[in-house]
């Protein structure tokens, strides 16, 4: 078991930008991660297995929605808390922090967002606690990066809905209460539905043999013939533009938390390469390893300034899906790089369990494709900036 000496590093003063609050709500989240999550995540992903008995922490420190409204069991936060908790989650572990956005971002949101104050009430404040435990689908196997094409429908059956298909890669689908889901009705509409465990048809198979993320909980959406009451179906949506709305909101945390993950690769490495003594002096003495770490904070710094910014403008209600895109773009290819350098100075060290870097380069594989892949977001900035669509 590992020590977590973490405390933090702030090269151009961002302290200085946020709150009292602010930090308030980091040094809870960071305690929560050197007391719960750092002394046993090296061993869950070791054995590859979820813990699960983490959620209802993550709901007891207000991890789940929290720039939600309170009265809807979120925090009622602003977006720079969100962002913040996000970050502090990740330097823990990237399946952790995907445990709390999923639940957020992509369920507590479209609810929030799509569903009726009946769902709401119903809901939003178990999911906010962890009691209800909640997925998103929208993945499937023949439709990753153009979700458009989706091939799970329901039917209009009078007093129900018949859904079928199947959705992979979700994560928290093994455990999960309820499943927001979304599906193409017969006028090949995309529309959300919140699918509950039990309901006769509906399976959630797990995924194995993941070399990434192997403390997160992944299955699959299974749905054969499952009838889901009217009552279920998100009525404020229609088309593409719900599931996407919800992926901004999670992007926008996974740009903030895939700099966490960059953070503990670099305070790992910094405090190794003045303790690892090689030809008379400690490596950190050496030019090329003093230009690795110099590179390192340069571009976390970096990162941390725009996503800051980002939260800015989503504070203010201002912030466009190409710019969210453009910063989780850059966190995700900034902390692989941080994570590929700080294996190398930790040499043959940097591959064991003793230390994370590894296993957070193993997770950065993940978080830089999912939710939108590296090139995939690369694209609509290009959109973004010429007004040209490579989609088409």
């Amino acid at each position: 078991m590992r020590s977590d000496l973490y405390n933090g590093h702030d090269y151009y003063n961002i302290d200085g930008l946020l709150t009292t609050e602010h930090k308030l709500i980091r040094e809870t989240v960071r305690n929560f991660v050197k007391k719960s999550v750092s002394p046993i995540i090296e061993d869950y992903a070791q054995r590859a297995e979820f813990p699960k008995h983490l959620v209802k922490e993550l709901g007891e420190i207000g991890a789940f929605g929290p720039s939600l409204p309170a009265e809807y069991g979120g925090g009622g936060l602003d977006e720079i808390s969100y962002g913040i908790i996000m970050q502090e989650l990740e330097r823990g572990d990237a399946g952790i922090r995907s445990t709390a956005s999923v639940q957020g971002s992509l369920v507590m949101y479209p609810i929030y967002k799509y569903g009726t104050e009946e769902q709401r009430k119903k809901y939003l404040p178990k999911l906010g606690t962890g009691e209800l435990f909640g997925c998103f689908g929208l993945t499937e196997p023949n439709h990753g990066s153009n979700p458009a094409g989706m091939e799970t429908n329901f039917k209009d059956k009078g007093d129900h809905y018949l859904l079928n298909g199947a959705k992979m890669w979700i994560s928290n689908s093994p455990l999960a209460d309820i499943a927001v889901v979304w599906a193409k009705n017969e006028a090949g509409k995309i529309q959300g539905l919140i699918v509950e465990r039990g309901m006769e048809g509906f399976s959630t198979p797990v995924t194995h043999g993941k070399w990434s993320l192997r403390a997160s909980c992944t299955g699959e959406l299974v749905f054969n013939n499952v009838k889901v009451p009217k009552e279920n179906l998100l009525p404020n949506v229609s088309g593409i533009k719900g599931p996407l709305g919800c992926l901004s909101t999670a992007r926008y945390g996974i740009a903030w938390g895939a700099i966490g993950s960059a953070l503990d690769c670099y305070d790992i490495a910094l405090r190794y390469s003045k303790e690892r003594i090689q030809f008379g002096k400690p490596i950190g003495q050496f030019q090329l390893q003093q230009k690795k770490l110099a590179e390192m904070i340069t571009e976390i710094t970096k990162a941390q300034l725009m996503v800051w910014r980002l939260g800015v403008l989503k504070n203010e209600g201002k912030a466009t899906a190409a710019q969210i895109s453009m910063a989780k773009r850059n966190s995700c290819e900034m902390a692989l790089e941080v994570a590929r350098n700080a294996r190398q100075m930790l040499g043959g060290m940097g591959i064991t369990g003793e230390f994370p870097v590894m296993r957070h380069l193993m997770n950065l594989e993940t978080v830089i494709t999912y939710e939108g892949t590296h090139d995939i977001h690369l694209l609509i900035t290009g959109m973004d900036i010429t007004g040209l669509d490579a989609f088409k």
